[in-house]
């Protein structure tokens, strides 16, 4: 590459960096501004009307609770459904009872059922949470971004194909989100006949693709990048002298795709984005955002810590194995008193035998010569001479 193209690549990145930051500003911005009414739902949990409401001692029948009645139906018919989750997604993509039945539902899997537990805050920080890495690019995503650069051959149209992309997968995404809604809507009624208080979903990975709510995650900051970059690559051809008559000969189709993407990003940060943060909590765990930042930076310290001290011990632990069951050395460890030692002798074996304690050889033996053991030395290695005497070993009688 020459300095030209080179100092031209720079200012692309530059480019691109500045709008993906924007985008991932103004998709928090919206989707905070979306789920501001979730607040309200929140604190009208702590009123006698909704306790009352949801009391455990009422029973009612499971196709008569709103919940099973706005999903099931009609939408449950094999094939509609899809399209009423299509179309859901821009109206009412998330209601007032479906907001409540998810965090009951929530709070019963992994909380207790009378925990005064603040759910709208809980998604506001796994919110917060998501946007670090939303906010930015991994190599996978700049491999997305080479690949489109290198495919832009003239007459195929790369550009133009590759801005409808992004709005492909926010409605699959949308669509996906609104169907594991309906599927645990319908396990409720295939569950029980009749619920006692609030009907109440049962958090699972196997609603999400491939058991992964995470990659719900991934298509969405892919979609983000992808809007960025077609934002960024056309303010970088019409700013630089020379590109813009190559890249826009028709100047209408590249203010088509610009309101494409702006329309993408729009739809992907009060709709899909909100939608994604209520529904990927259905997942089987609890994402670390449950606690607060100090208390999710104590748990990681001390499990880290714990995972030290583990691997140490049992390092220390294979060690004293090695040490100790190599060779017949330990054995002279901790040796009883000696034969000279006046204390240390009895008078006769019976007489311990009748009273109990220790009881030692009192003659001297001889020392022998230990042959070490076979997987502890090699051929080449010496004998070890253990000088072993008889009043170093001691009985102990019961």
């Amino acid at each position: 590459m020459s300095a030209g193209s080179m100092h031209q690549l720079h200012i692309f990145i530059f480019v691109l960096a500045v709008f993906h930051v924007l985008y991932s500003v103004a998709t928090m911005a919206l989707s905070r501004l979306k789920m501001k009414q979730w607040k309200k739902w929140e604190s009208e949990t702590a009123s006698l009307e909704y306790q009352f409401a949801n009391d455990p001692s009422r029973c009612r029948f499971t196709h008569q609770t709103t919940f099973v009645r706005r999903h099931l139906g009609l939408s449950s018919t094999p094939g509609v459904r899809w399209v009423v989750a299509f179309f859901r997604q821009f109206f009412t993509s998330v209601t007032k009872v479906d907001y409540l039945t998810l965090r009951q539902g929530f709070i019963n899997a992994h909380l207790s059922q009378k925990s005064r537990f603040d759910f709208h805050r809980y998604i506001k920080r796994s919110l917060e949470d998501d946007f670090k890495v939303v906010v930015g690019i991994s190599l996978k995503l700049w491999f997305v971004a080479v690949l489109i650069l290198f495919l832009d051959f003239h007459g195929i149209g790369t550009l133009i194909w590759m801005s409808v992309v992004p709005l492909v997968i926010l409605l699959w995404v949308g669509t996906k989100l609104e169907m594991v809604i309906m599927e645990m809507a319908r396990e409720i009624q295939d569950r029980e006949s009749v619920v006692k208080g609030a009907p109440a979903v049962e958090p699972s990975n196997k609603y999400f693709w491939f058991n992964r709510p995470d990659w719900v995650l991934f298509l969405i900051h892919l979609t983000l990048f992808q809007n960025a970059f077609q934002m960024a690559h056309f303010v970088w051809t019409v700013a630089t002298p020379g590109l813009k008559r190559c890249y826009h000969q028709k100047m209408g189709v590249s203010i088509a795709k610009v309101v494409l993407g702006v329309a993408a990003q729009i739809m992907c940060s009060y709709i899909t984005f909100p939608l994604y943060a209520l529904v990927t909590q259905m997942g089987s765990h609890m994402k670390r955002s449950v606690f607060n930042e100090q208390t999710a930076k104590a748990l990681t310290n001390w499990r880290k810590v714990a995972k030290e001290k583990k691997k140490a011990r049992d390092a220390g632990l294979l060690m004293a194995q090695m040490g100790v069951g190599s060779s017949p050395v330990h054995l002279l460890h901790n040796a009883g008193a000696r034969s000279d030692d006046p204390q240390s002798v009895p008078a006769s074996p019976r007489a311990e035998k009748e009273g109990g304690g220790v009881w030692c050889p009192a003659a001297a033996r001889p020392a022998r010569r230990v042959p070490p053991c076979d997987g502890w030395r090699s051929a080449s290695s010496p004998a070890l001479d253990a000088h072993m005497t008889g009043a170093d070993l001691c009985f102990s009688t019961q």
